[in-house]
């Protein structure tokens, strides 16, 4: 027997005997709804009853409403107690590939919350490439349920500058990135085009920076993309500069290159 079935079972029967509810009184309540749905789907008869609760049968998606409504319970947390977290949805959903191009119909709600920034350092400049993850002073829940499907918590973000157009047009000054920590080793190929060569943000003594990365002995060149117009630049590897990491998601608007050429 599934465990988490029958642990289920017994949480609704405990549930029943804190209402002092009989099993004839959750029936005739069942009954009730049925009517009211114009469904006999809805009717949760004695004995189906008692091996949901003892048996760890698992019931209809109709009876587990019933039995909502009968106990006042939140629907969303008893499929939880069955195994099923709502939450979960787009980031299972993300994960099957489709070839097509398809609309998305999940919308957020409540349930389910994840890690975000809610407010950041006073003194942080926006113009510059900055390191979220240690300047965030409080993170806050927000029921953000697209975003469900990312491990956030495991990830480091990091603010591209509004004057820092080293990765433009791939990287737009404003973009919030999002880096692995776990890609920290400089690849010396296996991509066939600039949307595929990793991006790693680094760290060096007078700030942050994002490129392509060439790595010869200790020595390492940050490369800008070709349309910033910025010059590459040569590091000394590791003692003037580190890698944090792959940048692998980024959110950005699609203005800037307007922005730029009016100040040009």
């Amino acid at each position: 027997m599934n465990h988490t079935m029958e642990e289920a079972g017994q949480k609704l029967k405990r549930t029943r005997e804190r209402l002092n509810l009989r099993y004839r009184d959750v029936e005739q309540a069942s009954q009730k709804i049925a009517e009211r749905h114009k469904s006999d789907e809805f009717v949760i008869a004695l004995s189906r009853l008692a091996d949901i609760e003892n048996k760890g049968t698992v019931p209809s998606i109709y009876r587990l409403y019933t039995l909502c409504s009968i106990y006042r319970l939140d629907f969303h947390e008893v499929l939880e107690w069955y195994g099923v977290s709502l939450p979960a949805l787009p980031g299972d959903a993300a994960s099957i590939e489709i070839e097509r191009t398809h609309m998305v119909d999940f919308s957020p709600d409540n349930h389910g919350e994840i890690q975000v920034p809610l407010s950041l350092d006073p003194g942080v400049d926006l113009r510059r490439t900055t390191f979220l993850s240690r300047v965030i002073q409080r993170w806050g829940k927000l029921p953000l349920m697209l975003l469900n499907g990312l491990d956030l918590r495991n990830h480091r973000y990091a603010f591209i500058g509004t004057e820092d157009w080293s990765m433009y047009p791939l990287l737009q000054p404003g973009s919030l990135v999002v880096i692995d920590e776990t890609k920290r080793k400089v690849l010396s190929g296996g991509w066939s085009n600039e949307f595929e060569r990793p991006i790693y943000f680094l760290e060096h003594r007078e700030g942050f920076v994002c490129g392509w990365c060439t790595l010869d002995g200790n020595r390492m060149m940050v490369q800008p993309h070709p349309a910033s117009m910025c010059n590459p630049t040569v590091y000394t590897f590791p003692d003037e500069i580190d890698v944090i990491g792959q940048v692998t998601g980024v959110a950005m608007r699609l203005d800037q290159g307007k922005r730029r050429r009016i100040r040009t």
